[in-house]
């Protein structure tokens, strides 16, 4: 009876060994073994492992065992910064209930660029198979494999990344399912990063942009604001393709890089805001306050490489990053005070409330970083700290477009200003030019002029002097030549006195002209037949007449004249001269009238009057009225 007794409660107690978690001897975790052959997907940890901190460096198996380890993650957010360089240990307990061997990947977080696994087993601590996923973020993952109802302690040597982003966060994960849970954890964010492609869209066309008008103009403010957003467009992209990624190039970007492209990038903005204000001549203030903050990006971008690669103080190295943007967003104070100081210029009100825009969601960006924890509390986008941030940008993309626009339509007015100005003053130099050679050609002809009368006009008088003296003498038996030397010299003396007054430029006025047209053809009826009448203005616009005009219309209505006394048998002249827009001469007589047919007995003349004329950009007709009538229209 008591064998039968003992038989049964041997059973029972085989039979309770198989279905608890086997209990070892080891240092464990009361109750808080995992059964991995249940986790398909995934399966938090966080509440069944104990952790530890150590900065003892060495072999993991000789400082497991004199750490002190407590119960859960000791930190609900981010990794403290003076833990950060730390070797963090984290410890927890497997277990396999199905009859096969099973695996899962464990998962401490996102930044541990090292991850190594130990099995504690009876006091001592032997390395796991160091195993990672097929994926490209595989540097956090590594996994652990239990055969059939076997137990394990297992405990994770980690190594978090310089980045004030280390949260703890140990998972188990269904070996199957490594791509399938990265994929649904940025299917959290996709809302978030659609808007960052976005922005980075507009980003690029800005890039491209600056850099035409760089290329077209030479301006360099086009090329310090394209590599503004270069970089800024580069850091919000990488930023989101390499957001929670476990690859090495992810951790580079979180650790160091990130810092340095918002620096670089916000150096060439200060370089742009320099060029674009012309601060070194309209605001010299503002030149020293941005030399001083590319001063001290530069100084910052050093200590920060330099810490961040030779030194294992990350709080120094965060404390100079943070530091760094506190003293940027304190610049932004100090323009936008100085911007409303000096609020008359326009183009510093455009760039204030851009600033103004970009200072306070940059501060909300920074307090989301500070504070992760309560932003992630907020609604949807709103949780994120670099939404904020891209909608400052934004915002000040925006009211930059509008401040570059006002400069540009600014330059516009001045540079067309100063062509016009250019332009007048060619055109006084043409102008002094074109006076110098003209008073030069009056000068010329008023010395040729006078030449022509004292020298010429006196040798010509002499001949017909000295012809009328001879002819007087000889009386009735005056020779036909002293006639002709007569008469040509009387000719010649006419046209010589012509020539003259064309030539002399005081004689260049309308009135003069229409005095001289006067005297000559009353002087040139004188003795003949025909009555000559003169119909003039009494007053004459006091209008300047160059002497090639003056000469050209004496000359028609000179031949005019000829033809009359030659040509029309008539007894009467009549030339009526009228002003106003144009000179308009109108010369008739009561001859027989021309045969418009037969123009041969004129000869050249004719079309002299209308090639002389048509030079000046007058016109000249000709009719037959009971008399020849001859028109001569001369634009004033």
């Amino acid at each position: 009876m008591n064998l039968n007794r003992l038989i049964i409660s041997s059973g029972w107690l085989y039979f309770l060994l198989l279905l608890s978690p086997p209990l070892q001897s080891q240092d464990t975790v009361p109750g808080s073994y995992t059964d991995i052959s249940k986790v398909i997907f995934e399966e938090k940890i966080h509440d069944k492992v104990s952790s530890a901190y150590t900065n003892k460096e060495g072999e993991a198996g000789s400082i497991i065992s004199s750490l002190l380890f407590k119960p859960g993650v000791q930190h609900k957010g981010p990794v403290p910064n003076d833990r950060v360089t730390s070797r963090i240990f984290l410890k927890f307990n497997l277990y396999n209930s199905a009859d096969t061997v099973c695996r899962v990947y464990f998962c401490p977080g996102f930044y541990f660029n090292r991850v190594r696994l130990y099995e504690q087993l009876n006091g001592r601590v032997r390395p796991l198979p160091d195993t990672a996923p097929p994926v490209m973020e595989r540097a956090s993952f590594r996994l652990v494999s239990l055969a059939p109802h076997d137990s394990v302690t297992v405990i994770a040597a980690l190594s978090a990344i310089k980045t004030y982003n280390n949260m703890l966060r140990p998972r188990l994960i269904g070996t199957g399912h490594v791509p399938v849970f990265l994929e649904q954890l940025n299917s959290n964010y996709q809302q978030s990063n659609q808007i960052t492609y976005l922005f980075c869209g507009l980003l690029l066309m800005m890039i491209l942009f600056s850099l035409t008008n760089f290329f077209q103009g030479g301006n360099k403010e086009f090329l310090y604001y394209s590599g503004y957003a270069l970089f800024l467009g580069g850091l919000l992209f990488l930023q989101t393709i390499y957001h929670l990624n476990a690859s090495p190039f992810g951790f580079f970007l979180e650790g160091y890089l990130d810092f340095m492209l918002q620096a670089t990038g916000i150096i060439f903005y200060m370089l742009f805001m320099k060029k674009f204000l012309d601060t070194d001549n309209r605001h010299p203030f503002l030149s020293r306050l941005y030399t001083t903050g590319i001063t001290i990006l530069l100084v910052s971008m050093l200590l920060f490489s330099f810490l961040h690669y030779f030194s294992n103080n990350y709080t120094l190295e965060y404390l100079t990053e943070t530091l760094t943007k506190v003293l940027l967003l304190t610049l932004i104070l100090v323009y936008l005070t100085y911007s409303v100081r000096n609020w008359d210029e326009k183009l510093l009100r455009y760039l204030f409330w851009g600033n103004l825009f970009l200072f306070i969601f940059a501060a909300l960006s920074q307090l989301g970083i500070v504070f992760d924890q309560q932003f992630r509390k907020l609604p949807g986008l709103l949780s994120s700290s670099v939404l904020y941030y891209e909608v400052g940008l934004f915002l000040e993309l925006t009211l930059f477009l509008a401040g570059l626009n006002y400069k540009n339509r600014r330059n516009i007015i001045s540079q067309t200003k100063e062509k016009e100005t250019l332009k007048a003053q060619n055109l006084l130099k043409e102008y002094e030019k074109e006076l110098a050679v003209y008073k030069a050609q009056q000068e010329e002809r008023q010395r040729i002029s006078t030449d022509m009368h004292d020298e010429l006009g006196a040798g010509m008088t002499a001949i017909r002097l000295m012809s009328e003296i001879a002819r007087n003498k000889m009386k009735e038996n005056t020779p036909v030549e002293i006639e002709k030397i007569s008469h040509s010299a009387d000719d010649v003396l006419n046209k010589m006195n012509a020539i003259i007054w064309s030539m002399n430029s005081g004689n260049d006025t309308l009135d003069n002209l229409v005095s001289y047209i006067r005297s000559y053809a009353i002087e040139y009826f004188d003795s003949t037949p025909v009555q000559c009448r003169v119909h003039a203005p009494e007053q004459i616009p006091e209008k300047e007449l160059s002497g090639d005009k003056r000469r050209n219309v004496f000359l028609s209505v000179k031949e005019t004249l000829n033809n009359i006394l030659k040509h029309s048998g008539g007894t009467e002249a009549i030339i009526e001269i009228s002003t106003g827009s144009s000179l308009h001469i109108r010369i008739s007589d009561n001859g027989k009238g021309i045969d418009l047919d037969n123009l041969r007995q004129f000869g050249n003349g004719l079309k002299n009057m209308a090639r002389r004329m048509e030079g000046i950009g007058g016109t000249y007709r000709i009719e037959n009225r009971k008399g020849t009538v001859t028109t001569l229209d001369l634009p004033l």
